[in-house]
Formats: C-alpha cells, sequence, structure tokens
C-alpha cells in the first residue's frame, strides 16, 4: 500500500473518529449532517502543515487572518438550519469552503459568498478538485447577501454582527432559517433566526466567537 493509499485510510478514520467523539456525544444527532461530516475530507481545507491537526476539536488558521471553525461549531450551525434537502441555501464567508461542502451535500444548490478573492480562489480550487457542481461563488461583502437569488430558505454566516444585517433578513423566505453569531469582539453568542408569521423568533444556541463580519470593520 503507497503513502496516498496510507494517508486516505487514517484520513477516513480520523474523520469517524470525528463523529463518534465530538459531534454525537455532544447532541449532533441529525444522521444527514452526521453522514456529510463522515463523507467530507476536512484536511483539504486546511494549509498542508495543519493536516494532522484537521479532525482535532479546534479552529485552525487558513491564511488572511482567517480560520476554519472547529468542527462541533460547524455541525451545529448546519444542525440548526433543519434542512430538509429540498431548500436554497446561502453560505455567508465561504473562508476555507469546509461548510459549503458540507452544505453541497444536503442540498441540490449552494450560494456561498466571500469577501477575500484569495480565500475563495483556494476553496473553489478544492471544492473542484472533490467534484462539487452545485455550489455557485461570489466574491462580495457578505453583510449584502446575494439578492439576486433571494429569497433563501436557510442562511448561515461564518462571521459575526452586532446585530443581524437588515439586507439579510429581507432575503429570508418565509419561514426560513438565518444562523449566526451576534456581539461584539469579546462576547458572541450563536443564533437561530426563524421567519415566522408573526415575526422574527430567535433562539439562543451557545457562546462562540468568530471574526466580524465585513460591515463591523468600516
Amino acid at each position: 500500500m503507497n503513502n496516498y493509499t496510507d494517508n486516505q485510510d487514517r484520513f477516513a478514520e480520523l474523520r469517524q473518529r470525528m463523529v463518534q467523539e465530538q459531534l454525537i456525544p455532544r447532541g449532533i444527532s441529525n444522521p444527514k449532517v452526521l453522514k456529510a461530516f463522515r463523507r467530507v475530507p476536512r484536511h483539504r481545507f486546511v494549509p498542508e502543515s495543519e493536516q494532522d491537526q484537521a479532525y482535532g476539536d479546534h479552529p485552525l488558521p487558513i491564511g488572511q487572518h482567517q480560520t476554519i471553525s472547529q468542527p462541533y461549531i460547524v455541525a451545529l450551525m448546519t444542525e440548526s438550519l433543519r434542512l430538509r434537502g429540498d431548500e436554497k441555501v446561502l453560505d455567508i464567508g465561504t473562508g476555507s469552503g469546509y461548510q459549503a461542502a458540507i452544505l453541497a451535500e444536503l442540498v441540490p444548490v449552494v450560494y456561498t459568498v466571500e469577501r477575500l478573492p484569495g480565500l475563495m480562489e483556494k476553496a473553489r480550487a478544492v471544492l473542484d478538485e472533490l467534484g462539487y457542481t452545485n455550489i455557485r461563488y461570489r466574491v462580495a461583502d457578505g453583510t449584502g447577501g446575494w439578492p439576486e437569488e433571494s429569497p433563501f430558505d436557510a442562511m448561515l454566516a461564518a462571521a459575526a454582527a452586532k446585530d443581524v444585517p437588515d439586507e439579510l433578513l429581507a432575503q429570508l423566505a418565509p419561514g426560513g432559517r438565518l444562523v449566526l453569531p451576534l456581539g461584539n469582539s469579546w462576547f458572541q453568542e450563536l443564533f437561530v433566526i426563524t421567519r415566522e408569521e408573526t415575526g422574527l423568533r430567535r433562539e439562543k444556541l451557545c457562546g462562540c466567537r468568530f471574526v466580524p463580519l465585513v460591515e463591523d470593520n468600516k
């Protein structure tokens, strides 16, 4: 068996352990979500120097002062969208591309937005190599969403805002869910915002730490 095959087997084993030891014990239970995490090769979305740490329970640097979130947070955000499998989904903050890959395992098409062209180029190269053809890409300020393709049934932001951007709420379909962190640079909480007939409902998930959305840097 060559080194490439050895590495693939080792990474596959690490993925299984990640699901069994990090996700399931902490309450991630949706079978489709767990299957996606068993399938997507997380190590492909981090620098080669970090690949041995790719399945650990912690974030990792991906360049340009950005990180790939720890597996549990990605799983919690994904499961909190309560996807049935037929939704139109917007992924705000492509970053490494890992979240987009997870979502692409679960729905017919994913729209992903990233403000840093270098990160988007790297992410798209990996996603193309892995064979994902159901992802659409845009380099833009994520706070503006993707209005031409709205409304979205589910939206997910991997960056924190002080409050929910009005532009994103305007693109959320009736019954749609938006998962995003809210807070400042020191304290943030992860929320699910659901558009109901009577208005918006907020559900707090947990404390978290994300980089700020670009609008908060202006």
